[in-house]
This record gives C-alpha cells, structure tokens and sequence, in this order.
C-alpha cells in the first residue's frame, strides 16, 4: 500500500463529509451558546465537546442538567443515547478491525454519526479498499467534522447570548439528523425500527427526565432486530 494511495483514499473522505460543514458550524455553536447559558464555563464547555464528541448526548446531559435532574439519570441517559456508538464500532469492525491497535484506537474517538455514515456507505460501496486505505477514508471522512466542532464550540461558548435568536441556530440538529440518518433507510427493517421509535417517543412524551427518549430508542432497536429475523427466516423457508 503506497502513501500516495492512502493519501487518496484520505482526500475522498474529506470530500465526501464536507456537505456536513453546513450543518456542524451552526450545531456545534448552538451547543456552545446552550452551555454557557447553563452555567458552564468555556473551559467546562470545551472539555464537556472534547472529552464527550457527540452531540447528541452533550444536548441530551445539558437539558437534564438544566432541569435539575440527579446527576445518575443525567449520566444514564447520555450512555444510553451513545449506546449507538457501540453498534457503529461493532458494524466498522470489519473493515477496520484489522488496523493497528493505535489507529482502531484514534478511530473509535473520532467515530460520531457523520463518519460512520460515510465510512460505512463507502466501504459497502467499495469492497476492494484495503484496510489502510479504509482507516485514510475514514479519518478523511472527521477532518472536515472535529475541528469545525471544537472551533464553533468555542466559538459560541465566548459569545454566548450576543448570538441573536433570529439566527436561528437550533434549525441545524433535525437537519444534521435527517442527513445522515436518510441514507441509512436501506432496509425494511430499518424502517421499522424507525417508525416504531418514533411512535414510542411520542407516545412516553411524558415520562420525567426525557427517559422516554431511552425507552423509544431500545423499543426502536428490538422492533428493528426483530424484523431481521422475521426476514432472514422468511428467506431461508423459501
């Protein structure tokens, strides 16, 4: 494998999540400007963005936080919203598992939604890529999204409230959510699972400290995994 040719597997990557420029910048100074609001210093709000990296679990911990929520639900519940996480390392362990222990290990910091969206899109795609040349893409497929991430952080933590509300920045989470999880609908039973989460949300709406968030994404999970089965027999009794 020359470094020409991970070279280039790491410039596609970079290409292919640059569209998510769009929506990180608003999203992650919108998360900015919501820590400071909550009473987080910058240097309390860059270590939440640094340490933590994923954006739906920082939202997640910073409402309860707001709301007063014991601290045990605030950190069971950002465990259970990154739970995804561990999905996306066991589904990327075998086009990348093979890779030296330091990069599985710098990957599995740098795996948040829109890397693994791409990551996974290309190496489907692309079967004949070597492990190398996986490991470039996807480290391609985070250049564009992690330092926008910590900059735009930053960005709105010093700003704070001088970022008018006309801005309108939370417009940026359905939208970053909708763009990556569209191409993900490859399935029947992805689509059930979806459908099944959405309607369990709405329905436990009511249930204290967003905890029905948690229960519509294991009942979303189970409703998915069962539909798998049901057409994996469904074949083999053909």
């Amino acid at each position: 494998m020359t470094t020409s040719t991970r070279k280039t597997a790491y410039r596609q990557g970079i290409i292919d999540a640059s569209p998510f420029i769009l929506v990180i910048i608003p999203f992650a100074s919108l998360f900015g400007v919501l820590a400071t609001e909550a009473g987080l210093n910058v240097v309390e709000t860059m270590a939440f963005s640094i340490v933590v990296i994923a954006g739906a679990a920082q939202f997640t911990a910073l409402q309860l936080m707001q709301e007063n929520v014991p601290t045990a639900i605030v950190l069971i519940s950002a465990l259970a919203v990154n739970l995804r996480m561990a999905m996306y390392s066991a589904s990327l362990t075998p086009y990348i598992g093979a890779a030296p222990l330091w990069q599985r290990a710098l990957c599995a910091y740098l795996t948040v939604d829109q890397s693994y969206v791409v990551g996974v899109a290309k190496f489907e795609a692309a079967p004949e890529m070597t492990v190398p040349e996986r490991v470039g893409y996807f480290l391609g497929a985070v250049t564009p999204i992690v330092p926008l991430w910590y900059i735009f952080t930053l960005v709105g933590a010093l700003l704070g409230a001088r970022i008018p509300d006309s801005w309108a920045l939370d417009f940026a989470i359905p939208i970053a959510f909708l763009a990556m999880i569209a191409p993900m609908f490859r399935t029947f039973a992805h689509i059930v699972a979806a459908l099944v989460a959405v309607v369990v949300a709405l329905l436990a709406a009511g249930i204290p400290y967003s905890l029905g968030l948690i229960i519509a994404g294991i009942a979303g999970m189970m409703a998915g995994a069962r539909t798998e089965l049901w057409q994996q027999r469904k074949a083999a009794d053909q």
